[in-house]
This record gives C-alpha cells, structure tokens and sequence, in this order.
C-alpha cells in the first residue's frame, strides 16, 4: 500500500464539480443540469460527489418549495387587490347613493343630506358638490336638510364653508327642511347663514329657484 496521501482525480470529475456549482451560482436548479455521477471508485472525490449530490437535490427542492411558496403569496395578493378594488367601487358607489346630487331642473341642482353627518362625509359632500357645479355650471343649489339626524360644530362649520365655496362658482344657495333642533344648535354655535334663503320644504325652495332663473332669463 501507497503511504502518498495524494488523490489522483480525472480532471472530468473536477470539471463536473465545477460545471455544477456554476450553475447553482447563475441560480440554475434544474435538476436534469445540476444531477452529479458519483464516480465508481470508492475513494475520497466520491464521498465528496455523494455530500455534493445531496446538497444540490437538497437545495433544488427548497428552491421549488421557495417558488411555489412566492406564486402562492403572489396570488394572494392579486386576490387580496382585487378584493381592495371591489370595495372601493361598493364605497363609492355607497357614497353615491348616500348623497346623490340630483337635477330638479335646468341649472337647478338639489342636494339632500340624509343620517349622521361627521367631518369626513362633510368633507365629501363639499367636494362632490362643487365638482358638480364646475362641470355643469348650475346657477342653482337647493340644499334639503330634512333627513338631518344632527349637526355638530364642526359639521357645522363646513357646512357653512360649502355653502360660501358654491357661492364663489356663481351658485345661488337655498337651504331647506332645517329642523328647529338643527336651527338652534346652528345659532347657538354662531354660524353666520347670512345671505343664504332657507325655506321650509325643498318644494319651496324649487319655486324659489325657478322664479329666479325665469326672472334671469326674463331680462336677458
């Protein structure tokens, strides 16, 4: 027996070594590239070989469980924007309904606030009411507060901001159905309706409105 401790390996297993941990670098696990042959003598380079064969299997399996574990997550939050998307359209479409802005006439707007009013559906409000009269150009706003649960002083204060804001588009303001219970926290809270026509039913204020336009319209 040889006492040289050298090992003589063919330079195609070292190659084959070589090749493998190549492509594991580049991030190629397909195992059909990346299988090692375990050389047939028993000495040292196949130990190595075998070790090698079960990493390489051993890390192609977690890099397969790794990607199906990402297209899982992938699309789940597809799924989970999808879902966000639906919800979004229902919210708005339930804004929509909440408060519809509807044509009583030509260049005659109503809009009924219905229920509990807090600061972020005021905030709403304001801003659907003025994006319509920019893009229509109605003269005529009839604000129904008949369905008006209870006004607080905020609400307050931008209801009376939302007011002035239509005002400065050249719209004509007419505020109906407010309930004493509403009246009285506006004036005890000091917000100043100046200028602005209230009317006891939104039926009167339509008159109101209509009156005004045919009179406009009447003088040229």
């Amino acid at each position: 027996m040889s006492d040289d401790p050298r090992l003589e390996v063919s330079a195609s297993r070292i190659q084959q070594l070589v090749d493998v941990l190549s492509l594991l670098s580049l991030g190629q696990y397909d195992p059909a590239l990346t299988q090692i042959q375990v050389g047939a003598e028993e000495d040292q380079m196949a130990l190595l070989e075998q070790s090698l064969s079960i990493f390489v299997r051993e890390l192609s399996e977690a890099h397969a469980e790794n990607d199906a574990h990402i297209s899982q997550l992938e699309h789940q939050r597809l799924e989970l924007e999808r879902k966000l998307e639906l919800i979004n359209r229902q919210r708005a479409a339930i804004s929509e309904l909440s408060t519809p802005i509807l044509e009583l006439w030509d260049e005659v707007v109503t809009l009924p606030i219905i229920g509990l009013v807090d600061t972020g559906r005021s905030l709403e409000i304001t801003e659907r009411l003025l994006q319509r009269i920019s893009d229509t150009g109605c003269r005529y706003v009839i604000i129904d507060v008949t369905g008006l649960d209870v006004i607080d002083t905020m609400t307050t204060d931008h209801f009376v901001k939302m007011i002035r804001s239509a005002q400065l588009l050249g719209a004509h303001c007419v505020v109906t159905g407010m309930s004493s219970n509403i009246s009285q926290t506006m004036v005890g809270i000091g917000a100043e309706l100046g200028g602005v026509t209230t009317l006891r039913t939104l039926k009167e204020g339509l008159k109101h409105c209509l009156r005004l336009l045919w009179a406009n319209t009447a003088n040229g």
